[in-house]
């Protein structure tokens, strides 16, 4: 194989090795265990009353509609970078195109989701938010090492 060749098909496979490895990490990140120690800790350790419960139910309604429809256009970014990978000869406009695609479909899932922790937190007392604060504070720290 020439030289040029061999350097194609490492760029080409090294992009999809790291479009693999980012959709892993964010389908890893979207299952950690911070929503559900969140959830943990509301339904459990919060003493909700009857109308926060009500509350809760319809946020947590609410944005796993959401979070389903930021999930697709996730997987359709993904499909698209691979597409983009698989059709070009390189660093093009259209694989930096499907990058950015799948960068903000990313960002957009995740400020959601820090949204829907603050729409949670609204529906607590001052005494909850102490304790659910706590814990995403905890959970954050213990993801960044």
């Amino acid at each position: 194989m020439s030289g040029w060749r061999s350097t194609l098909v490492t760029v080409v496979l090294s992009a999809v090795v790291g479009a693999a490895a980012a959709w892993g990490v964010m389908q890893w990140s979207a299952r950690s265990k911070a929503p559900a120690d969140l959830h943990a800790v509301i339904h459990q350790r919060l003493n909700l009353t009857p109308e926060q419960d009500r509350r809760l139910d319809e946020v947590e309604a609410d944005f796993a509609v959401e979070r389903r429809r930021l999930e697709a256009e996730l997987r359709q970014a993904n499909r698209e970078l691979s597409a983009a990978i698989g059709e070009s000869r390189g660093d093009t406009p259209e694989v930096r195109a499907a990058v950015e695609h799948f960068h903000m479909a990313m960002g957009d899932l995740q400020l959601a989701t820090i949204a829907h922790v603050f729409e949670m937190r609204a529906v607590l007392a001052p005494d909850q938010v102490e304790v659910f604060d706590r814990v995403v504070v905890e959970t954050l720290r213990a993801d960044a090492d």
